[in-house]
């Protein structure tokens, strides 16, 4: 399989978050004449499996194909595939392409003997902005997943936990009144006890990979005047998840602990964490792959089952220009994938 030409053909056309489509055309095209008959699609997402769902365990490879934007500062064309020195230039080509066709080959080696799992390959949309076009349309068409491998470009060290994100929208109640006089209650003074609350508060579960949860107050708002006494003070909380909670047992704990009204924006974007004793974990332990912490989001975040993101190429040239994945960077890739994978007992 020529993996190298079909990422140099995904590199020519752009496919940015929610534009997918011609892109998509692309793979499931290729992969259905290069011998992958079973492709299935929902929306701009593919998948194909091993087998049929049985009593076996369900691993799931994942990557995405949708990009950013390019970047101020490219020096070259971000939609021309320029092979140099043995690294592949282009929008994509690090994120997440070379960790795309390196499951993609992955895939295709391991699905060729029997396994003790049923394995999925997909590449979804909409990565880059969490949007619901993407992993929410697709893990419902697999069933249940068992373990999932989540394809970026980790230097292939193993992401053994992601911080997650929660906004809240916080409001403080008082009651107005004139300032000059000693009328109303303030509700910037109630307000306060809140923030401090959310600036002081340490969660007792601390992440050996990501540290503590982390809660900041960044914006606020309150008043109409000078002189009349504020009835309501908003203020919102930006909360880091570090994989020890799920963000509903957050969002509960939160909510119990402070005298302002709470609202939610979202919980879809949780944190992960993935113990050393899980069978991936201690395989790639004994491999003498390095186990991190991520702070960047990822496919990871809107999984309910357990995941380790890993992939060739190196995150810090993700969104920054003249991108590139060097070629050795998704050979090697491929042969770790397999190292993990091949025979694995869940």
């Amino acid at each position: 399989m020529d993996t190298i030409g079909l990422l140099s053909d995904l590199i020519r056309i752009p496919s940015f978050s929610r534009e997918e489509k011609d892109a998509c055309d692309l793979l499931e095209n290729w992969l259905k004449n290069n011998g992958f008959s079973d492709v299935r699609r929902v929306g701009n997402n593919l998948w194909m499996e091993s087998e049929e769902p049985s009593g076996k365990p369900t691993i799931l490879l994942n990557a995405h194909i949708d990009t950013v934007k390019p970047s101020h500062g490219y020096t070259r064309d971000p939609f021309s595939p320029d092979i140099e020195d043995g690294k592949l230039y282009g929008l994509g080509s690090n994120d997440d392409g070379g960790p795309l066709i390196a499951l993609l080959e992955t895939y295709h080696e391991l699905a060729a003997r029997p396994q003790p799992y049923r394995l999925v390959f997909s590449a979804t949309a909409e990565e880059e902005v969490s949007g619901r076009g993407g992993m929410d349309c697709l893990l419902p068409e697999i069933g249940e997943i068992a373990f999932g491998v989540i394809g970026e470009p980790t230097g292939m060290n193993m992401a053994v936990a992601e911080k997650g994100l929660m906004v809240l929208d916080c409001s403080s109640k008082g009651k107005s009144g004139h300032a000059a006089r000693n009328e109303g209650i303030n509700a910037i003074y109630e307000a306060i006890q809140d923030i401090d609350w959310f600036r002081s508060y340490q969660f007792p579960k601390v992440s050996e990979y990501l540290g503590p949860v982390k809660m900041s107050v960044t914006m606020i708002s309150a008043g109409t005047q000078h002189n009349v006494v504020p009835d309501e003070c908003r203020f919102v909380v930006d909360v880091r998840p570090n994989g020890m909670y799920s963000n509903p047992e957050l969002l509960e704990l939160i909510k119990g602990s402070v005298k302002c009204e709470v609202k939610e924006r979202s919980t879809r974007i949780g944190s992960s964490h993935l113990p050393e004793s899980h069978p991936v974990v201690r395989r790639g332990l004994s491999l003498g792959l390095r186990p991190f912490g991520s702070p960047t989001t990822s496919n990871q975040a809107l999984c309910s089952f357990p995941t380790l993101k890993i992939g060739p190429g190196d995150s810090s040239r993700s969104h920054g220009p003249d991108e590139y994945i060097g070629l050795d960077e998704i050979s090697r890739g491929v042969e770790i994938y397999v190292k993990l994978l091949d025979g694995l007992e869940l």
